[in-house]
């Protein structure tokens, strides 16, 4: 079961790329180079995530994942309720 998601990290403006959803994790991939190591090919394992919040960005949807680390990471996601969906079904929390 792997879906895919056009979506854009909010990390020092909007950085385009792409979700891979499977049964264990979610996994931001980006073409950037410009960009370190770790958000390149970012992986989130569902097991480290604490929860997840729903905003706006202006105008664009937004889920911002929170991770037990701390860490936080914030999409503009533009199928965001069929993202969700995926999040719940993996008993990711909503705030």
């Amino acid at each position: 079961m792997k879906k895919y998601f056009i979506v854009s990290l909010c990390r020092n403006g909007l950085l385009g790329g792409g979700i891979v959803v499977d049964e264990n994790k979610i996994t931001y991939k980006t073409g950037k180079l410009t960009i370190p190591d770790k958000l390149w090919n970012l992986e989130m394992s569902y097991a480290d995530m604490n929860g997840f919040t729903v905003g706006r960005l202006l105008f664009l949807p937004t889920v911002t994942i929170n991770m037990k680390d701390s860490e936080s990471y914030k999409f503009v996601v533009f199928a965001r309720k069929k993202f969700i969906e995926v999040l719940k079904q993996a008993d990711v929390k909503y705030f």
